[in-house]
């Protein structure tokens, strides 16, 4: 399905039945990075994946020039209004950048809860953002350079682990198709030079009645597990916790404990009288 956004169209999917739970990607990835989890997810919940602008199936972004936060944070506003049931509001989930709109989306008071998956925007400082993107760019550099020999070598499990052992802390479990296209996606994605013109912050004051959950893995390479005590400073409200084992984009790493975290975040919380 699509959505109509400036003319073109952003690519979602819905799943199952119950309380709309909205999974947003992280960048350079696409609606395909929840496939691990979805199917449990889908048992309780009615599940909407989309692909940001500039990723996937949906339009390219306007351009590389200017802050892409808040301009996506307002375009999801405009979508999650469109994929809810009878005007309720969602629960929203994401991962690092996913994390980050995920957050703001709290921070506005616009769901009824955010769970984020090692979220963007809880930088040490300057030098801790161009870190993180010196990560991406050095990845983007390899990737340009296999991307003729990416489809072989992503079918090869030592290739798998070798190219993706930044994001995941289990790589190897990471189909080879999905590998494939992450490889090539990070290649060309503009996101990367669009996130270089970003500065992640809050919106303030921060809506502190809805229910924040995070979730940060120990074995984060890209946002490591050093910037998760900086959330309860913006979030109080929030639930934080960090897990051993668990990489930067944790899904495949332990889909179970993923999915159960999500539902946990998601739950419908009964106001008290």
């Amino acid at each position: 399905m699509t959505f109509e956004i400036d003319g073109s169209t952003l690519a979602y999917t819905v799943r199952g039945e119950g309380p709309t739970l909205v999974l947003i990607h992280g960048i350079v990835h696409r609606q395909h990075a929840w496939d691990s989890v979805v199917e449990a997810l889908a048992r309780h919940r009615r599940v909407v994946t989309v692909d940001l602008p500039g990723h996937g199936d949906s339009p390219e972004l306007p351009t590389e020039e200017f802050d892409l936060g808040p301009w996506i944070v307002a375009e999801l506003e405009r979508f999650l209004e469109h994929v809810c049931v009878d005007g309720e509001k969602p629960h929203v989930a994401g991962n690092s950048l996913g994390g980050y709109f995920a957050l703001e989306l709290a921070a506005r008071g616009s769901v009824a809860s955010a769970t984020a998956l090692s979220p963007a925007g809880f930088f040490r400082g300057h030098w801790d953002q161009v870190r993180a993107l010196l990560v991406f760019r050095v990845l983007r550099a390899l990737s340009r350079v296999i991307r003729p020999i990416a489809p072989a070598m992503m079918r090869s499990v030592v290739g798998r682990t070798i190219a993706n052992g930044v994001f995941y802390a289990k790589p190897w479990r990471v189909p080879a198709a999905t590998a494939t296209v992450d490889a090539l996606s990070i290649a060309t994605n503009r996101a990367i030079d669009a996130a270089g013109n970003a500065a992640p912050r809050f919106s303030i004051p921060v809506d502190e009645d809805v229910p924040v959950t995070v979730a940060w893995g120990r074995r984060d390479l890209v946002l490591p597990v050093y910037q998760a005590p900086l959330v309860r400073r913006v979030f109080p409200q929030a639930q934080v916790t960090t897990y051993p084992g668990l990489g930067h984009v944790p899904m495949s790493d332990d889909p179970e404990l993923v999915a159960s975290i999500l539902l946990r975040g998601s739950r419908t919380v009964t106001p008290s009288v």
